[in-house]
């Protein structure tokens, strides 16, 4: 886990966003394990090859738990499933909701996601790193050099 705390524009999420690019490539393991999670998710097309680049995920501080860890009737993969073996990012954590820290701490804990349904059990892997930035108070200007807190 990285958090990230300075005031707007500092560079955070730019940063942030630049982390897959400095990270090595996934191993051939990673690759069909991320390929397979973004096939179920069908966020890659059928005639795609193999997804070799680390994945990064952003979610906003609104997202549900069920947007987070997934589900639905036919589970689908949330947003921890689809950074695996890549990033999660939280921007403005300080705004996210209880409930978001709660789902998060099993897959951080385990490493996977078990969604139980009335017929089946379904497991989506989650090894990420989760990197997350804030403001150091509401206005984002607390011990700023230049700009008074209000």
């Amino acid at each position: 886990m990285f958090i990230m705390i300075g005031p707007p524009g500092a560079g955070k999420t730019m940063l942030a966003k630049r982390l897959p690019g400095i990270l090595p490539p996934l191993y051939l393991e990673e690759a069909l394990e991320t390929t397979k999670i973004l096939s179920v998710a069908m966020e890659i097309e059928y005639y795609s090859s193999l997804v070799t680049k680390r994945p990064f995920r952003g979610s906003h501080h609104t997202i549900s738990d069920i947007a987070m860890v997934g589900g639905g009737a036919y589970p689908q993969p949330g947003k921890i499933s689809l950074a695996q073996d890549g990033i999660l990012f939280m921007d403005k954590l300080s705004e996210f909701k209880r409930y978001v820290f709660e789902v998060l701490r099993q897959p951080m804990k385990g490493c996977m996601i078990t969604m139980s349904r009335a017929n089946f059990t379904i497991e989506y892997p989650a090894s990420f790193m989760l990197v997350a930035s804030m403001n150091p108070c509401p206005c984002g200007y607390y011990n700023h050099q230049e700009r008074e807190c209000e």
